[in-house]
């Protein structure tokens, strides 16, 4: 874990006037390969990643959110083609980005698991540790929080494209589930890769299940 717990961050469900469509990326070489991806910068999507992305396209006007990391604003590009938007117009933020995994990053999910021992909660798809020098969800938690404090006033509806496990913080944060006991923050059920939820004052409804595994949560 990066620093202590940050034990203070509550969910407060979003009152924001317009929609938020939360997408998680489609699936990448790393998915694909069973490795650990966290914030590492760029992991390019697979074949079945552009597939999901595309699938995912059809979506009314919107303003366009991304992680900066190289998959999600991969998926965008393919999405942002479809909408007929300028990609070179969306906003990034590091806050979106996907757990930090400090030691384990890049690791295969089988040769850690060998070292170190079970390391994923699989009913709940999280982790059940924070690596060396990583995140835990209530880091994740804070920034998210902020993130959707900081754009509160964007007008309009928007597409935010970003990742598994930073999307259902962000997902548990805006609907203001309560906090997951063991995990120390609020945490949406998992969808898989190629997946769309619309958040709308705090309610919220899967408008588009992807095709990607559950296999590797990030």
């Amino acid at each position: 874990m990066s620093g202590p717990p940050i034990h203070a961050v509550m969910a407060v469900p979003s009152t924001r006037a317009g929609r938020d469509f939360v997408m998680r990326h489609g699936e990448t070489v790393y998915n694909r390969a069973g490795r650990m991806q966290g914030d590492h910068p760029h992991t390019p999507l697979t074949r079945a990643g552009f597939a999901q992305a595309d699938a995912m396209g059809a979506a009314p006007k919107l303003t366009l959110w991304s992680s900066p990391a190289g998959r999600a604003l991969q998926t965008l590009a393919i999405i942002a083609e479809h909408l007929e938007l300028d990609w070179h117009q969306a906003r990034t933020d590091a806050r979106l980005v996907e757990i930090g995994m400090g030691a384990w990053s890049g690791r295969y999910y089988r040769e850690l698991e060998a070292e170190v021992g079970p390391f994923v909660d699989r009913g709940q798809g999280l982790y059940t540790r924070p690596p060396e020098g990583g995140e835990w969800y209530d880091a994740i938690a804070a920034r998210v929080s902020g993130w959707v404090e900081d754009t509160n006033a964007d007008p309009g509806d928007r597409l935010v494209v970003m990742h598994g496990m930073s999307s259902r913080v962000l997902r548990g944060v805006m609907t203001g589930q309560a906090v997951l006991p063991g995990f120390d923050a609020p945490v949406a059920p998992a969808l898989r890769q190629g997946s769309i939820a619309l958040i709308e004052q705090g309610g919220e409804t899967i408008v588009h299940r992807g095709t990607g595994a559950h296999e590797t949560p990030t």
